[in-house]
């Protein structure tokens, strides 16, 4: 199961004869384990979270970057079977092929050892992952996208201070909505902290609702 859970699709089609499977049902069942594991470590985590800001820390963890980026601390990627062409192309860090193999990790893990081994499971994925690793414009994006609001774009408003020390301003709307403005020593870090900002706001307006069902313009 294990194995099963390691093959991608790409391995299976170049070697028809070996009698492998892939992983592909794995993932879907192991999308919901994820699911389940992370809004329980959340819930106890965090007792005075909003479920607004619970739902939103539950779809970063599980999106395809934040999954990419568990199974990236402990080097899954290394483990994977994948055909030649998939490997050459750099499959082996593509997020969306991390995230997969290991939703399907999940599943095996919960069709072999059960719930339990589950958890204990996300919870060492958790504790190995670096705390660096902040994705804020892929979460914000995730959740933009998600809700059907459409891709976050980003706007320089101003660069100000001396040429070794400039600091940048940019603003992120959907829509026609403003959302936030972040201010860093490079364009990307502003970007990435006006994109944490709007998940704040977001998170604070959502309180307890759902995103998916309130608009850009709420």
């Amino acid at each position: 199961m294990l194995l099963r859970a390691l093959t991608h699709s790409s391995y299976v089609h170049e070697n028809p004869d070996a009698g492998a499977e892939d992983n592909e049902r794995l993932e879907f069942l192991g999308d919901a384990v994820v699911e389940l594991v992370a809004a329980e470590s959340l819930y106890r985590a965090h007792p005075d979270a909003s479920e607004g800001s619970l739902t939103l820390q539950r779809a970063a963890i599980a999106s395809t970057g934040g999954l990419a980026a568990l199974a990236r601390g402990v080097s899954l990627g290394q483990s994977l079977r994948l055909g030649r062409g998939v490997d050459k192309g750099g499959g082996r860090d593509l997020d969306s092929l991390l995230a997969n193999a290991l939703e399907a990790l999940f599943g095996a893990v919960y069709l072999d050892r059960g719930l339990e081994q589950a958890r204990r499971l996300y919870e060492r994925l958790a504790a190995s992952a670096q705390p660096g690793q902040r994705n804020y414009k892929g979460r914000l994006q995730e959740l933009t996208q998600g809700a059907g609001w459409g891709v976050p774009g980003y706007g320089l408003l101003e660069v100000t201070g001396p040429g070794h020390k400039r600091l940048h301003l940019v603003q992120v709307r959907v829509g026609e909505r403003v959302l936030a403005d972040g201010a860093g020593l490079t364009r990307r870090a502003a970007e990435q902290e006006a994109a944490r900002r709007a998940l704040e706001l977001l998170a604070d307006e959502l309180g307890g609702g759902s995103a998916a069902t309130r608009g850009p313009n709420m």
